[in-house]
């Protein structure tokens, strides 16, 4: 049954004005299943999303980085058998920060997620891990991201950025409680890029060399510390120097202070994500430390800045659908969609070959029939360009069970994640506030929340937002809720 919240008007359409059948779940096999290729619906949304404006990112638009290496110090065999995970090796690689919501022009100290996304130059082929500072994220379907990046953006008439807008949008989804209470905490306005964490969010597989299959989580300590700034200190600065984050990180690095982060992972066996409390590929939530701990794999270290910042960091093309042998996706969603987002966003903003670019290029041999195309200057000279073929170019025949694989069964349907016993929108946010903030790192979260609502907040979302984070922590509602009534007056 489809429901119409406005009667007034149609449901939504594809582009060729079919009804369109859900602008809220992604089509997959079983509700914990994989995204299939013939949801045409969302593969038109996010193929239109990416194309909507050029040429800066859609998201994550202001960003810097550097190159480094990753040092893989301890023994993770028994996990992977991927190359850059084996104990002693060292691995090229880019790193990129950046904000979200905020335009190539935006201050880099506005409260908001953090990119983190890696870039390894591995010896078989690049591998691509595209994070955040948060360990978790606003949505647990691809279908309603192009709804949540606009929703941050800004409006279709003023062209201004709303609060409004932004609290409709996340009271509309209470997925989204446990990350916005980290982004207006204290971890939503880090000090600089070299002094956050950063985590690879999704949840991925690792296979060893026997064809053993695990779940992984990736998580990035800074060696530097963790600090933030308090609201009036980052609205001082992004008055003073809108690029604070990328002139510290590149002066940084320049002096010889190279940042490093500690690079551990929480390793799930395959069989206990069917039991697990909670759904182990939904990217609201996180694995309990206690359940998996955390096993340390080695270090990362940013030594090189860029020599030219359009080159090789603007252009720099990132995507998780980027693995190599002894690494694999997971039926998380989120991940799922931007396995393909990534690229295609890539394609359209810097081009088909983005590939061929040398930021992007791997270290190793290309033998790939994707050819010609705007801006093609890697060739394949007078080989076939089809495969199978009797000339003597390879190609390849996999057949039967693949690695990254997992067992799925289940009908076509548009559903959330099939719910486990601790499976809700508000528990682990509340425990965040609960347990994991202190009663100073509280009270700046009551200010910021209560500040943001009063900044044009309206009914009906002002009261949806109260009951929102009454649902998170009574405590802290209650005082939210005192606050804004009380600066209402």
């Amino acid at each position: 049954m489809t429901d119409t919240k406005n009667s007034s008007q149609p449901n939504s359409t594809t582009g060729s004005g079919a009804p369109a059948h859900s602008d809220r779940n992604s089509l997959t096999v079983g509700p914990d299943g994989p995204i299939l290729l013939h949801d045409v619906h969302f593969l038109e949304q996010m193929a239109h999303f990416n194309r909507e404006k050029v040429p800066e990112r859609q998201p994550h638009a202001k960003g810097a980085g550097a190159f480094g290496v990753l040092e893989t110090t301890e023994d993770v065999s028994a996990y992977t058998r991927a190359a850059l995970f084996q104990k002693g090796c060292k691995t090229e690689m880019l790193a990129r920060f950046s904000t979200v919501a905020g335009e190539a022009g935006s201050p880099d100290t506005w409260r908001d997620v953090r990119g983190f996304s890696l870039k390894f130059y591995t010896d078989e082929g690049n591998y691509d891990l595209v994070g955040n500072n948060t360990p978790i994220f606003f949505l647990r379907d691809p279908m309603k991201f192009p709804h949540f990046i606009r929703s941050q953006k800004r409006l279709p008439d003023s062209g201004l950025r709303d609060n409004h807008m932004q609290w409709d949008f996340w009271t509309s989804n209470p997925e989204s409680a446990h990350q916005v209470t980290y982004v207006l905490g204290d971890r939503g306005l880090p000090r600089t890029w070299r002094h956050m964490n950063g985590y690879g969010s999704h949840t991925y597989m690792w296979i060893n060399a026997a064809g053993e299959r695990f779940w992984v989580k990736y998580h990035f300590h800074t060696e530097q510390g963790m600090e933030f700034f308090t609201n009036a200190q980052a609205a001082e600065v992004s008055g003073q120097d809108a690029d604070y984050h990328r002139r510290d990180l590149f002066e940084a690095i320049a002096k010889g202070e190279h940042p490093s982060w500690t690079v551990s992972v929480q390793v799930m066996p395959y069989e206990d994500a069917k039991t697990y409390r909670f759904n182990p590929f939904d990217l609201t939530k996180i694995w309990s430390h206690k359940d998996y701990p955390l096993i340390k794999v080695g270090k990362m270290t940013l030594n090189r800045n860029p020599e030219n910042f359009f080159a090789q960091i603007e252009q720099a093309a990132f995507s998780p659908g980027n693995t190599v042998p002894g690494i694999g996706l997971s039926p998380d969603k989120m991940l799922l969609g931007r396995a393909f987002a990534y690229n295609d966003a890539q394609r359209n903003r810097i081009g088909t070959n983005f590939h061929q670019l040398p930021v992007n290029r791997p270290k190793v041999p290309v033998n790939t029939y994707m050819f010609d195309g705007q801006m093609a200057f890697e060739h394949s000279g007078k080989q076939p360009v089809y495969a199978p073929n009797s000339g003597d170019r390879s190609w390849s025949d996999d057949t039967g069970k693949m690695d990254g694989s997992w067992e799925v069964d289940g009908d076509m349907v548009r559903s959330a994640y099939t719910l486990r016993a601790q499976d809700d929108d508000f528990g682990q946010p509340g425990t965040l506030v609960r347990e994991v903030f202190d009663d100073a790192q509280r009270d700046r979260l009551v200010e910021t929340v209560s500040g943001s609502l009063l900044g044009g907040v309206h009914s009906p979302v002002l009261e949806r937002a109260i009951d929102y984070w009454k649902n998170i922590d009574a405590d802290v509602g209650r005082r939210i809720e005192e606050n804004v009534r009380a600066g209402g007056k």
